[in-house]
Parts: C-alpha cells; structure tokens; sequence
C-alpha cells in the first residue's frame, strides 16, 4: 500500500482526541486501505506500533506487532479499532519508551503491569484481549495516541528521558 508521514510532537493531530468509528464505516475501503498503510508504516519505520492520529488521522485506531512470530516469520500485527483499556490487578511497572513521533527519545514510564482491552477488529467484530508485561505497554502508549497523550505526559519525572544515542550507552545495561 503506502508509507505515509508520521506526525510528530508539536503536530496539533497528537494533542487531539480521536474520534471513534462506527461498525459501518469500518468496513469502508478507505478505512481498510488506512489499516493496510498503518501496518506498511509501523514496519516501514521499525515500530511495534502505530496509531491513526500519528498518521495524521484522528480516528480511534492503532496496530501493534504484539506476538512474536515464528522464525524466520513476521508477526500478523494486530488491529485494534475503539479501544477501551480496563486495568488488571494493581502492578505498575516503569520502564523505557519511545514513539515514532518523537524520534530517538527515550524515557522510563509507569504503565499498568495487566490489562483488558475491549475493542473492533478490522471486520467490526468485537474482540477482547488480555495482555501483561511489553504488550499490555504497548497497548496502552498507542490507546493514549487516541486521546491526545503522548508518554511524556505519563512520566512521573523527566530525568530519564534521554536521547536514543545516550540510551544506548548508559542506560540499557539497566
């Protein structure tokens, strides 16, 4: 499909809320051809995932690649469309982040360590996903693209946030 431009920090699109979409406009090809570029880009750039709004597209949906795949085989990412995130049990763990939208930054956030996340697939269907650790992370980081949070904002102080270069050198030993 397409590789499109991802927005970055500054871009009015990361500060607003996205619009949900209903079951039948989910089906439209414009919105199967947007899954498809969402997908294409998050690749593209290397990313485990990639919501609308990053895309310049303020609607209520983001992929992530959350499985491991196979060797030798690439993960099926999955689409997740109007997501709403309850928290399992009460574990919040810091760790390190980062977003195609502020590139080669870094910074430690508190996210929940389990979640529920109710939501459509790319069909409409209904899903509900349980996830821990990395991908309940991840989960969470893309549902804040959603509505305008990027995870500066969930930072509980700014003295980890490091460039990508300094990551590399002192802090990923940690």
């Amino acid at each position: 499909m397409a590789i499109l431009k991802v927005a970055r920090m500054g871009h009015p699109v990361l500060r607003a809320k996205a619009r949900a979409l209903d079951k039948a406009e989910i089906k439209s090809p414009a919105i199967q051809r947007l899954i498809e570029d969402l997908i294409d880009t998050m690749v593209e750039y290397h990313g485990v995932g990639l919501a609308a709004p990053q895309v310049h597209e303020s609607v209520r949906i983001f992929v992530a690649a959350l499985d491991s795949a196979d060797e030798g085989q690439e993960a099926e990412p999955v689409v997740v469309i109007n997501p709403e995130i309850a928290v399992v049990g009460s574990d919040v763990i810091d760790d390190w982040e980062g977003c195609l939208s502020i590139p080669d930054i870094r910074g430690r956030v508190p996210r929940a360590r389990e979640i529920r996340v109710r939501a459509l697939d790319r069909k409409g269907d209904r899903i509900e996903l349980r996830a821990h650790d990395f991908p309940a992370r991840v989960i969470q980081h893309e549902t804040d693209h959603l509505d305008g949070v990027l995870f500066f904002d969930r930072m509980r102080s700014l003295e980890t946030l490091t460039f990508l270069d300094e990551y590399s050198r002192y802090w990923t030993k940690d």
